[in-house]
């Protein structure tokens, strides 16, 4: 006040003085919402907690005290401040909203039922076997982006939904995201507040609903909204502090997020869980509980207090994101890798990603600041408004990734070292969920990455993405195929992870291979073979030099590259299996536990001929050290597999 004063002087009237605040600070004097436009909000919001109970009460499960305290919001964001299509939600030019409490999903479907894109019939429908409206939002439904109720995970990939209509489509449409207060404890929400005060994401709105229970005792901070909106600042938001059961003060306040320029904003609504029902209103005890018993003194409670406002129409949408096609892409620049030569698989990575780009412009790569190493570097030098620094940050790199792939708006990849993907599993998980088409390629994989030491070395990995449903897990041996095997990911409508090694390896492919998704390649075999060999990146290097060893002495081996773990080609293996004896060493740069050994196993297990199999794997912590004295160390050496079929043919 002062400092207006100043510049200004002393004002006449009153009048005088907010219009010269205004001019000064348009953001803060909106014009004042109707009576009829407030009424109408109002009303659709107690349509929402009256929906959200009665389908939860139809499911006899459900949240609906947590879709109580959000239905302001959500009847202002849906009615008033979202410009979307009930003919098509997922319209390129829609504003997008993640649902980061992905347990209210029972109100998010009442506030698109109330909005009329399906009926009451279909709501009631909630949580049964048959039906798409499942206890936590997943893109089954054809309004959702993005599968939540992990908690924790929706603010980045609102956040990527929000880079790409800044920067890449640069689009009118905004992103809306909201985060409960229970869940603002994970570390990824704040990961992404960064992300976005970063990237200055001004077409991005948090929205923080403080209802201060969380689901067995209070959230830790409760109502101190004055912490919560100096925690959110620091994080370089701009935030309002708002009631979030006033419609009239989340109109302005969203009024007022579309003023500014530069930074993403923040609503941080003070709300009680189980608003409108006196009897569960900031009550304990009602977390994920339908209220059958208090339902119908509840509802008529809530329906004593609609105004049965008229309509008022809502924004028209702005079309102005660009059409994109979704075509197959092929590399189309030459591979001129000789064979012979050697090349680390994670710098022909890099190599790869530049011509895909050259390919096609809707690719974009993340990295997690290991972009020298990963060589993800190479994309950015070509393309640096098609890259994205996601800093050591990984959890947020997945979600932000799979926000930039939402609605095949672009074809993501995002790496870092392989070891690091595994603290963002529950993202990958939930990715799986969300029918992403996300692409991860991890690098420094095992032992052969030497003195860096375990720490850095990725010897879980092949376990945890075999595990994720539709991932093709790709495990390049050379240049060529790590080439192929990033073009086959762009292509592939789920998710894909590629292993790439510190190491060089041997190119043993020529430009003109055929690669496909679950296709083994055999790289070395004769008619008198006596085991079969399978190794991957570097460990096919040991399966070649015990290949070269063994000949000398007479036994010939055969040699199998399987290019993707998963789906390992099972045909492959238990042909050649047969063909030589049922004899079959696997070698991994990796633990024995889900990796390639257990892979081929369960191949073998369907074969009917009697199998012999050693698994060579790392079965220990490693340490530091030179990558081969490492190979030799712990087992998976050109040495140790030669010796491995030396004791099986004897």
């Amino acid at each position: 006040k002062h400092g207006i004063n100043a510049e200004y002087g002393e004002f006449q009237t009153f009048q005088h003085y907010f219009k010269q605040i205004n001019l000064r600070f348009p953001f803060i004097m909106s014009h004042k919402p109707s009576t009829a436009l407030v009424q109408y909000l109002e009303d659709k919001a107690n349509e929402i907690r009256c929906l959200s109970i009665e389908c939860t009460n139809a499911s006899k499960s459900g949240h609906p005290t947590s879709c109580m305290s959000a239905a302001d919001v959500l009847s202002v964001l849906f009615f008033n401040e979202m410009r979307y299509t009930n003919e098509e939600p997922r319209h390129p030019s829609s504003d997008r909203f993640i649902l980061s409490k992905g347990h209210a999903a029972p109100g998010l479907y009442s506030a698109w039922c109330a909005a009329g894109l399906f009926d009451k019939e279909k709501l009631l429908t909630l949580r049964k076997i048959d039906s798409d409206l499942e206890g936590h939002p997943t893109p089954r439904l054809n309004f959702i982006d993005a599968a939540t109720g992990s908690l924790g995970q929706g603010l980045s990939v609102a956040a990527g939904m929000a880079y790409i209509g800044k920067y890449i489509e640069k689009a009118s449409y905004r992103t809306y995201c909201m985060i409960g207060d229970g869940e603002s404890a994970e570390g990824s929400i704040w990961e992404a507040l960064s992300f976005a005060s970063h990237y200055k994401l001004d077409n991005l709105v948090a929205i923080f609903d403080i209802n201060r229970l969380g689901q067995s005792e209070a959230a830790p901070l409760q109502h101190q909204m004055d912490v919560y909106r100096a925690r959110v600042e620091a994080f370089g938001f701009h935030a309002m502090v708002v009631d979030g059961h006033s419609v009239e003060e989340i109109l302005k306040a969203f009024e007022e997020a579309k003023s500014v320029k530069n930074k993403p904003s923040a609503l941080i609504c003070k709300t009680f869980k189980g608003q409108g029902g006196s009897e569960v209103a900031d009550k304990l005890n009602f977390h994920g509980k339908a209220l059958n018993a208090q339902s119908e003194k509840i509802l008529a409670e809530i329906k004593g207090r609609m105004h049965g406002a008229d309509v008022v129409p809502r924004p028209a949408m702005i079309d102005d994101a660009p059409r994109v096609e979704d075509l197959p892409i092929k590399i189309k620049s030459d591979i001129d890798y000789k064979l012979g030569t050697k090349l680390a698989t994670r710098l022909a990575y890099g190599h790869a990603l530049v011509k895909l780009g050259e390919a096609c412009d809707r690719v974009v790569v993340l990295d997690a600041d290991t972009k020298n190493s990963t060589f993800a570097l190479k994309f950015k030098d070509v393309f640096p408004d098609r890259f994205i620094e996601c800093f050591i940050a990984e959890q947020n790199m997945v979600g932000v990734a799979l926000g930039c792939g939402a609605r095949r708006r672009t074809i993501p990849f995002c790496s870092t070292f392989a070891t690091f993907f595994t603290r963002a599993m529950d993202q990958i998980r939930m990715a799986a969920v969300s029918q992403s088409h996300l692409n991860m390629a991890g690098s420094h994989c095992g032992v052969s990455i030497g003195e860096d030491g375990p720490s850095q070395m990725a010897l879980e990995d092949i376990a945890a993405f075999r595990a994720i449903p539709n991932l093709v897990y790709f495990y390049p041996s050379d240049a060529v195929s790590t080439v192929r095997a990033v073009e086959l990911a762009a292509n592939y409508p789920c998710m894909t992870f590629i292993r790439t090694s510190r190491p060089e390896t041997t190119v043993i492919y020529g430009a003109d291979e055929q690669f496909e998704i679950g296709k083994a390649m055999i790289v070395k075999s004769s008619p008198t073979d006596k085991v079969l060999v399978i190794g991957c990146g570097i460990t096919l290097e040991s399966a070649m030099g015990a290949y070269s060893t063994l000949a000398g002495e007479g036994t010939n081996i055969r040699v199998m590259d399987p290019f993707t773990v998963k789906p390992l080609d099972c045909e492959a293996v238990v042909k050649n299996a047969r063909e030589c004896g049922g004899r079959v060493v696997t070698v991994e740069d990796h633990y024995p536990q889900g990796g390639l050994g257990e892979a081929v196993a369960g191949a073998l297990s369907s074969a009917d001929f009697i199998t012999n199999q050693k698994i060579l794997a790392v079965r220990e912590i490693p340490r530091s050290g030179p990558p081969a004295v490492l190979l030799d160390m712990f087992g998976i050496s050109a040495n140790k597999v030669a010796d491995a079929v030396r004791e099986m043919t004897k």
